[in-house]
């Protein structure tokens, strides 16, 4: 299980951009969350749970995501805090209703000086109809990955070349091949076995 660490609200400063710490902390104190900031999870980017025998609701989000990352990792758990305190469990987790909510916050946070112009303008394209991740939105995942730190090495599936090999984090070799949709389909070298990878998923060069 992840290690994870409660933050006093001072030290969330140093997880976010400049110029939002204030209206974050606003929401955090307003409706009684208790986020913990955890080490990086490979499934999620952060996660909510709604209030329950008189606890605070709980938003957890990843430590390792740059600053613009989390804060819109936290903006889309927040939604979730938003969708349950208005509907319950009466509606999908990221139907309109959440849709219409997390593009409100979102345009909350938008033109503040708080995002470069290219994840601002990502950003602005999903006010209509967010998608139900950040990594979902393909175009904004790249943007995005530009501030991450130590990424050198580190290429997406789409960036490999046709038949070339990438290693993935469980140190799997796989050969790259065609295009079906969204998807890339790979053939692992050891098995013989076919996956489907996202074009946007981290991988590791053979050289």
């Amino acid at each position: 299980m992840a290690a994870v660490k409660e933050h006093p609200m001072h030290a969330l400063a140093a997880f976010l951009p400049d110029n939002c710490f204030d209206k974050v902390v606003y929401y955090l104190h307003h409706y009684k969350v208790h986020l913990t900031v955890t080490r990086e999870r490979k499934s999620v980017l952060g996660d909510y749970r709604n209030a329950v025998h008189g606890k605070n609701h709980r938003i957890t989000v990843n430590s390792n995501l740059n600053k613009y990352a989390f804060l819109i990792t936290l903006l889309h758990e927040l939604a979730h805090l938003l969708t349950y305190e208005h509907h319950g469990h009466r509606v999908s987790a990221h139907g309109k209703e959440w849709k219409h909510i997390y593009g409100r916050l979102l345009a909350d946070f938008v033109n503040k000086n708080i995002f470069p112009p290219d994840i601002e303008e990502e950003l602005k394209r999903s006010l209509t109809n967010p998608a139900a991740s950040s990594c979902a939105e393909e175009h904004l995942m790249r943007v995005l990955r530009k501030y991450d730190a130590g990424k050198d090495g580190i290429l997406l599936v789409e960036e490999i070349p046709a038949n070339g090999l990438f290693v993935t984090r469980d140190g799997r070799v796989f050969r790259k091949g065609e295009k079906l949709r969204k998807r890339y389909r790979c053939t692992e070298i050891k098995t013989g076995l076919v996956y489907l990878f996202s074009a946007i998923y981290e991988v590791v060069p053979v050289k």
